[in-house]
């Protein structure tokens, strides 16, 4: 059973991290422990919300706030971010994973160890990147992705992030696998479109797996069930009428720590 030594109070604020899983959206998530913790603590609504995106087709590390807590969403989101990519070369798809089909395929046969890593050292560092069109950023008001899905064309303008670190983790000349630190509004579907680039191939993301936002890391993590769990076993504090927060659900105490 996953709990928590402490009564915990979600109007005032929690933070609460979450392994997200696979095909999930972020919203889906904060759907999921906003719903069990409406209905647990008998209220109508509560401020839930994350710190930073993930894709349905990425897992990993997101950081989701409560309450008077989400005020910290945009200090977490500034954090650094630690990824590990597993990229295809030799094709392209239009989203630059596997949501869209590949439409166009290049050699792999010049691709060797010692090329890859030389290429991905010219990626560290300060650099401009172009957000993939199937992305959240807004062009007049419209999602990108929004306009991509409709065939129309996107253009968008470079930002600048940073690369901290980029390590090749493992290497074949049709895929590689790859550790990378960045700075926040990293597209790391964007990152393999422009690594194969430069390997002179095309490249697309194939799994992601978010491993750390600034000092959150994946073993400190909770799966959505154990979330949940954590929800229905916590003892949780609810203000009373004159603002202090001496009502409290009657639950049973827990002896491990979240």
């Amino acid at each position: 059973m996953v709990c928590s030594d402490r009564a915990m109070n979600f109007i005032e604020g929690e933070i609460l991290y979450i392994d997200k899983p696979l095909g999930w959206t972020s919203f889906d998530a904060v759907k999921r422990l906003r719903s069990a913790l409406v209905r647990r603590m008998h209220i109508k609504k509560l401020k839930v919300g994350h710190a930073g995106t993930l894709d349905p087709l990425a897992t990993g590390v997101m950081v989701l706030c409560t309450g008077r807590a989400t005020k910290k969403i945009d200090s977490i989101q500034a954090g650094v971010k630690e990824y590990v990519a597993t990229i295809a070369l030799g094709a392209t798809t239009p989203s630059f994973d596997l949501e869209t089909e590949i439409d166009a395929t290049y050699p792999t046969e010049h691709i060797t160890r010692p090329l890859v890593e030389e290429t991905l050292q010219t990626f560290k560092g300060r650099i401009e990147q172009i957000p993939p069109a199937f992305s959240a950023c807004k062009i007049n008001g419209e999602r990108a992705y929004q306009k991509a899905r409709k065939g129309e064309d996107v253009e968008l303008k470079p930002k600048e992030l940073v690369i901290d670190e980029i390590e090749l983790l493992d290497y074949s000349p049709t895929q590689i696998s790859i550790r990378v630190v960045c700075s926040k509004g990293t597209y790391i579907r964007a990152l393999a479109r422009d690594i194969g680039q430069a390997l002179r191939s095309g490249g697309h993301l194939t799994a992601l797996r978010r491993t750390r936002v600034g000092n959150v890391g994946i073993d400190m993590c909770l799966t959505i069930e154990q979330a949940s769990e954590l929800i229905q076993s916590v003892e949780i504090e609810m203000p009373s009428d004159n603002g202090h927060n001496n009502n409290k659900t009657q639950q049973h105490k827990a002896q491990t720590t979240i």
